[in-house]
């Protein structure tokens, strides 16, 4: 331990010792009434860190790590709290609230003070909680973990702290503002207790966890960097230990030099030709002029002695039928058209004993209705005919079609 640190713990256990009365005090209430103290002995409780002031409007109160002091060592399970996490401090919270707003429904301004107070008194510690943590990571970034000796030790304690910082902000995702402001409801000291503070307080941590994390991160990549190329410089030790009669190879005398050696910069760097650029048009024309089409057509094929060449006749005309299903269903539209009455696609077939079961006829009539251009689809109407699947919802089952003028 050094000198420096040993006389400021001397120091504080003496402002400890020789204000025991007012530390005891404050521990009790909760806060110092500053009437009644001298004020040379507030600033140096203040100086040396045992007090604090939450807000300029709010009272003196005892340091987080004070008041934890006094309650390990003092073994006081009435005020003794153990925060693992964000929710246990949001549940204590809450219910605190509750007792309040009860004993204020209740007339009892008494115990109404004390919640208020007990209340207040979780809701700054809570909060100094958060800055002291990020005022703990912010110190391991700044001497980028110097207090270990080893790198490996350095990227341990880093992803350690990036663990910290993920636990935490998951932690201020669980404060749901719009739940404090019903809790608060009208009352103003809850509203500027549960709103105000812890939502300006968990906006500015969250705000600078983020930076946190961005700088972790960015030490990450850097301690790691530095890792492999420490690994490669030991692997060479090892390998010219394990081989002393190494030489390397003239590297410049290789058409390929190795990234590891080719440290420098290109002399010449890469160029293309600007064919928007107006000075060099008619170096570019001659360059175009001076280019010959060479053209390789197959050599025809020659005739052998004694064959014959044959020459072919123009092929016949042929028709290719229509399919007879579909000049029906052209058949049944005319029909439609002459009679200018709705008639069932079922009804025709059976009317002119076609020879097609009814799904495909079905088919091929809603098929041709579909078929038709927009501006003939006008004229007619088709309706469905059917029932809806009675298990599977969003089918429906047609059983026959029926085909109308419209």
């Amino acid at each position: 331990m050094s000198s420096n640190l040993h006389q400021a713990g001397v120091k504080l256990l003496k402002q400890l010792a020789r204000h025991a009365d007012v530390v005891m005090d404050v521990y009790q209430t909760g806060e110092l009434s500053e009437a009644d103290q001298d004020p040379a002995v507030i600033d140096k409780l203040q100086k040396a860190g045992i007090l604090w002031r939450p807000e300029p409007e709010q009272p003196l109160r005892l340091k987080r790590t004070i008041r934890a002091f006094l309650e390990e060592a003092l073994s006081d399970e009435r005020n003794r709290q153990i925060d693992a996490n964000v929710g246990s401090a949001m549940a204590t919270i809450k219910t605190l609230a509750e007792h309040y707003k009860e004993a204020r429904h209740r007339v009892d301004f008494s115990a109404a003070e004390a919640y208020l107070a007990d209340l207040s008194e979780h809701v700054y510690a809570f909060t100094e909680s958060l800055r002291y943590a990020i005022r703990v990571l912010w110190g391991r970034i700044n001497n980028e973990f110097g207090y270990v000796g080893t790198l490996n030790a350095k990227i341990r304690e880093n992803e350690l702290a990036q663990s910290q910082v993920t636990e935490l902000l998951n932690g201020l995702e669980m404060f749901q503002f719009n739940e404090l402001t019903e809790l608060a409801g009208d009352t103003r000291e809850l509203r500027k207790l549960l709103v105000t503070t812890l939502q300006d307080t968990l906006s500015n941590c969250a705000q600078e966890l983020s930076v946190v994390q961005a700088r972790l991160l960015e030490l990450l990549g850097r301690f790691r960097q530095i890792r492999g190329r420490t690994r490669l410089l030991k692997g060479w030790l090892l390998h010219t230990d394990l081989h002393p009669d190494y030489r390397p190879q003239d590297h410049v005398a290789h058409k390929q030099v190795p990234v590891l050696f080719n440290r420098a910069e290109g002399i010449l760097q890469p160029a293309s030709v600007d064919v928007h650029n107006s000075v060099h048009e008619l170096e570019l024309l001659e360059l175009v002029a001076r280019i010959k089409s060479i053209t390789r057509l197959p050599d025809a094929p020659k005739v052998a002695e004694g064959e014959v060449a044959v020459a072919l006749a123009d092929a016949g005309e042929f028709d290719v039928p229509d399919n007879p299903l579909k000049q029906a269903v052209d058949d049944y539209f005319c029909a439609v058209i002459d009679s200018g009455v709705r008639q069932s696609a079922l009804e025709y077939l059976e009317s002119q004993s076609l020879p097609w079961d009814s799904e495909s006829w079905l088919y091929q009539v809603i098929c041709g209705y579909d078929g038709l251009t927009e501006e003939y689809r006008s004229f007619f109407e088709l309706e469905p005919i059917g029932e809806p699947h009675p298990v599977y919802t969003g089918n429906f089952i047609i059983r026959d079609v029926e085909l109308w003028m419209a």
